[in-house]
């Protein structure tokens, strides 16, 4: 079989971590901090006048959306009483329940993992496998929950948090959250099936393009891939349409985060600006 020849337009693309950003200027006017004085923990307080669908948000039971739902439909109770309304705020001091449990609002955790193979991405086992949440089960107290999932096979990057908000926002497909992976495959890519892939495919359930491919070898066995896309094992999926089987599949990228100095089983908690910045 000819080798596929590579296109002039799409050079080896090298999916590497992003460099580290330079330091802020510091201030002409720096501050010396009072050592004694601690600054309070914002996720942790709670306003008298909070929102009831963000308190329930902040309690790690879903996102506001989802919360506005729970009060809709009246599974939703302060102080004893069923809430309906839309826009009812709440105190430090009210008892609010879901279903007769009482929700207390929880610091938001934001916990990235470099996932090895042989772990599955659920909360619990049926069957006693090995999940994901053993990995991440002293990174905090609070219950955190992944964001999307990687199959038991697949590497890298995952997300754990109980920011419902967040976590919607990153799964939904109209966000477009960059993914970037590194794949290999049991044989070369013929460049017709590059071609294809480019181009666009229609799978059993529906089209799927990629936004861009990039190969990494010279024996043409070893790709970068951006795609947006959520769906079940798309990427396996893909290859597996055109006869080719994945052997490795590592995510590599994820929004803006990548793994840099996170080795494969290890985890390590966002700082505040990779969490305004994930999304």
């Amino acid at each position: 079989m000819d080798k596929p020849k590579r296109k002039p337009a799409q050079p080896r693309r090298k999916f590497k971590d992003a460099p580290p950003k330079s330091k802020n200027q510091e201030s002409p006017n720096p501050r010396t901090p009072n050592p004694k004085y601690k600054q309070p923990d914002e996720s942790k307080i709670v306003s008298s006048d909070m929102r009831l669908n963000r308190f329930i948000s902040n309690a790690g039971v879903c996102s506001r959306r989802e919360a506005d739902v729970l009060i809709e439909d009246g599974k939703i109770t302060v102080n004893g009483k069923k809430v309906v309304e839309m826009g009812v705020k709440v105190k430090p001091t009210d008892t609010v329940k879901h279903e007769g449990k009482i929700l207390t609002t929880e610091k938001l955790q934001y916990v990235l993992l470099n996932k090895p193979k042989g772990f599955i991405t659920t909360m619990k086992d049926e069957r006693d496998r090995k999940t994901v949440m053993s990995l991440v089960e002293k990174a905090c107290t609070e219950r955190i929950y992944p964001v999307g999932r990687l199959d038991r096979q697949t590497t890298g990057l995952l997300l754990f948090t109980n920011d419902g908000d967040l976590a919607k926002k990153l799964m939904h497909p109209s966000h477009r959250i960059k993914k970037i992976y590194q794949i290999g495959l049991d044989k070369s890519l013929a460049q017709k099936d590059y071609d294809a892939i480019v181009e666009g495919l229609t799978l059993e359930d529906g089209p799927i393009k990629v936004d861009e491919l990039a190969v990494l070898s010279d024996d043409n066995m070893n790709l970068g891939i951006e795609i947006h896309s959520g769906r079940n094992r798309i990427i396996r999926r893909i290859f597996e349409h055109l006869g080719y089987r994945v052997e490795t599949l590592d995510r590599v990228m994820y929004g803006r985060l990548t793994k840099k100095n996170l080795g494969r089983g290890k985890w390590r908690k966002l700082t505040d600006q990779e969490v305004s910045r994930v999304g």
